[in-house]
């Protein structure tokens, strides 16, 4: 699919892999958490598979429905982010060309939102650390929704906050999941591709483009 000719009226991104290139920290720690400390046996794709939505989902999925009672989810979700900022904090920044096209969205009158399946306590951490909650309209999180990705809710929401319609929203995002929740909300999809490969995205089909990091030319393409 081409690069839409209009501009359109938002960008909504996703945060983890999207806006910072943090993936194998996340998978770091959980491995740690499932493995050495509850027991799961799983190897490193394994956990890198059940890596979407909200980390209680994601509790269930591996260990299933009643394990665990929301008390000890909570804890070692917390322990896992934790771990993963004491890990990621001394390599914290923006995907390259991330800041000068949000300033470049921005001189254009494009609103801006993030949609992201992160508790606040992870977006805090990237948006306060780089300074770069101003740039943001609307602010999604796993504490905002009741289902988490490939469920549209988030992006519908987030569009709903910038009073965007969806179809003039386009996402970033870096993973199938996220990719499924946009087209099920009826938006088009940038895909980063910081730990996916563009194969693992064939089941889709409104995906606009697929780079690298944001200094690739063909995003200019929204700004003629």
């Amino acid at each position: 699919m081409h690069l839409q000719n209009k501009i359109p009226s938002a960008f909504l991104f996703d945060l983890n892999g999207t806006m910072v290139d943090d993936m194998e920290f996340h998978v770091k720690a959980w491995y740690g958490i499932l493995n050495e400390d509850l027991k799961a046996n799983m190897s490193w794709d394994e956990v890198r598979s059940h890596m979407y939505g909200k980390n209680s989902e994601l509790f269930k999925r591996v260990f299933g429905e009643g394990h665990f009672t929301e008390r000890e989810m909570e804890h070692w979700s917390m322990e896992k982010e934790r771990r993963y900022q004491r890990e990621f904090l001394p390599h914290l920044k923006l995907i390259n060309g991330l800041p000068e096209f949000l300033y470049k969205a921005r001189g254009h009158g494009l609103k801006l939102a993030i949609g992201s399946a992160a508790i606040p306590f992870n977006i805090d951490f990237v948006l306060d650390n780089l300074k770069i909650r101003d740039c943001f309209d609307a602010i999604v999180s796993a504490d905002d929704v009741n289902i988490s990705k490939p469920d549209p809710e988030t992006y519908l929401k987030a569009a709903e906050l910038l009073a965007a319609e969806a179809m003039d929203c386009i996402v970033f995002e870096d993973a199938p999941k996220g990719v499924e929740a946009a087209e099920l909300a009826g938006m088009t999809s940038v895909v980063l591709t910081t730990m996916h490969e563009r194969e693992e995205f064939s089941a889709y089909g409104r995906i606009l483009a697929f780079v690298k990091d944001y200094a690739d030319p063909v995003l200019n393409r929204f700004f003629e």
